[in-house]
């Protein structure tokens, strides 16, 4: 474990891809989640360093669980897994992730050492209202990771998915459309990098989201269609120095 002098100060300190966009969006969503008295507890599949795992931390309640899964050190499953760990996420480790989140939290979450395949051995059916899912980005894995999410949130719970669009993780939109157009799943919102969506009903959420959107200046929001349902695309508008 690092020493106490080099752990982050803030959450920009901590590694990772978050945009502040999709910080944001966490806060606003987990904040709402919570106000509505949404029943669950919170998971993230894939850690990296942390980053996003504290943010949703914030957000437990008590009486709640929050479960984060990864391999950490453990080996892949397949030779293409393992191909991933070692290009993306050489610096993977249990301890680095754990020094970073008790760097801002008394106590850690739940944390699952394997692949997020093996999730549903450790929670029940229905038991969450948030999954974030950023694990392989394999479309194997990521449809599973999918099934996953399916069958562990409640009515109403919100899935996020990293790298939707990236160009080095095509198997994550193939996995994404195929549940949409063939498993039920229903996009709320995107941002560049995540996109947010349900097996419930995704227009309170967009009616809440464009309430709050309204009293953001800066944020930018569009409303687009996919295949005749609605989706709103946020961004974050830029600053002018002048």
């Amino acid at each position: 474990m690092r020493q106490a002098e080099q752990r982050p100060k803030t959450i920009d300190d901590v590694p990772g891809w978050f945009p502040v966009i999709d910080q944001w969006l966490f806060d606003w969503l987990l904040t709402r989640q919570n106000l509505a008295g949404h029943q669950g507890g919170l998971l993230e599949l894939g850690v990296f360093q942390g980053k996003s795992a504290i943010v949703l931390g914030r957000h437990l309640r008590p009486g709640q669980r929050f479960t984060v899964c990864d391999l950490f050190e453990s080996p892949a499953q397949t030779a293409a897994n393992a191909g991933e760990m070692e290009r993306w996420y050489p610096e993977l480790t249990r301890s680095v992730f754990e020094a970073n989140y008790l760097a801002f939290h008394d106590s850690l979450p739940q944390v699952v050492q394997g692949p997020s395949g093996s999730i549903r051995d450790h929670l029940a059916p229905g038991s969450c209202r948030f999954v974030h899912i950023d694990a392989s980005h394999l479309y194997d894995h990521v449809s599973e990771d999918l099934r996953s999410a399916a069958t562990l949130l409640g009515p109403d719970g919100v899935v996020v998915l990293d790298d939707y669009r990236a160009e080095h993780a095509p198997g994550v939109g193939a996995a994404i459309w195929e549940a949409v157009f063939t498993r039920g799943l229903r996009p709320i919102l995107l941002t560049g990098q995540k996109l947010y969506a349900t097996w419930g009903d995704p227009a309170p959420v967009q009616h809440d989201l464009g309430a709050w959107l309204r009293e953001r200046p800066e944020c930018v929001a569009e409303h687009q269609s996919i295949a005749g349902a609605d989706v709103i695309r946020v961004s974050h508008r830029p600053r002018i120095l002048l």
